[in-house]
């Protein structure tokens, strides 16, 4: 619990410290505190420390799978808020741990220390966005943790533990990828009701995630290179293999263009 004491020995043990950090706030405090080492200088190793199968978690929220979770309300109240951000925030605890996890899990896969530097980016940001939705949720009378939450996030993990490039494919260019496509529209409607700090967070969470997925497009089509297979028809393939859902339109051409994502991986794929 809290934050990790002392300077991991190499990067992917500071990873396994994040995901052993069973702490909400202090797992985003620890996930913080790896990236400033790593990019300070503090950590050059990468490592070989083994990743635990789940991460730790909190007391609360009480996990419930997926046809349990209770219908979040859309309407204008404040309770909807709070629904809303408590969901976005579980996200994005989950993201941290993706991040690291990615990390741990594939450090000894050959790979140049900017992919590292990519993804050891990425987890900040993401701690980041926890910490501003779990102000915002303080600030409305909430917390994490108050309600329930969706124990299936963790899903794409565990599929694709076993390959880098099906673990790029699902987990950057689905998950983050389809934030793109929802973003813009709840940014719309915090405006809509006058809540001008919430649409405001989901705004630095969008254009975040811009650059996360064009982190997954750029080592996607890295390990695609190195492997010799076709991208986009690699990705099709491991998205419906390993991804237990659909693809869901309309996508946000705009945003996934801009993060360097082609329209002809997604274009009437469907996944299932």
């Amino acid at each position: 619990m809290g934050e990790q004491i002392g300077m991991a020995a190499s990067l992917s043990e500071a990873a396994v410290g994040v995901l052993g950090n069973g702490d909400a706030g202090g797992k985003a405090s620890a996930s913080r505190a790896a990236a400033r080492d790593w990019r300070s200088g503090g950590i050059v190793e990468i490592g070989n420390a083994v990743p635990p199968k789940r991460p730790a978690r909190p007391d609360r929220p009480q996990l419930l799978m997926p046809r349990d979770m209770p219908r979040r309300r859309s309407g204008r109240g404040q309770s909807a808020r709070i629904a809303l951000l408590h969901a976005i925030a579980h996200i994005e605890l989950n993201a941290i741990d993706l991040a690291w996890d990615l990390i741990a899990r594939f450090a000894g896969a050959g790979l140049p220390r900017e992919f590292f530097d990519d993804w050891v980016s990425v987890a900040d940001e993401e701690a980041k966005h926890f910490d501003l939705l779990s102000e915002r949720l303080g600030a409305l009378g909430s917390s994490y943790g108050a309600l329930p939450a969706h124990d299936g996030l963790w899903e794409a993990a565990e599929a694709t533990a076993h390959d880098l490039l099906a673990r790029l494919a699902v987990v950057p260019l689905v998950l983050e990828a389809r934030g793109l496509d929802v973003t813009p529209a709840m940014i719309e409607r915090m405006e809509r009701f006058g809540d001008q700090d919430t649409a405001g967070i989901l705004r630095t969470i969008y254009k975040d995630e811009i650059t996360h997925v064009a982190a997954g497009v750029r080592w996607f089509t890295f390990e695609c290179a190195r492997r010799a297979c076709p991208p986009a028809a690699t990705w099709r393939t491991l998205v419906a293999r390993h991804f237990k859902g659909h693809l869901k339109a309309p996508f946000n051409e705009q945003a996934r263009t801009e993060a360097g994502f082609p329209k002809e991986y997604y274009a009437g794929a469907i996944a299932g």
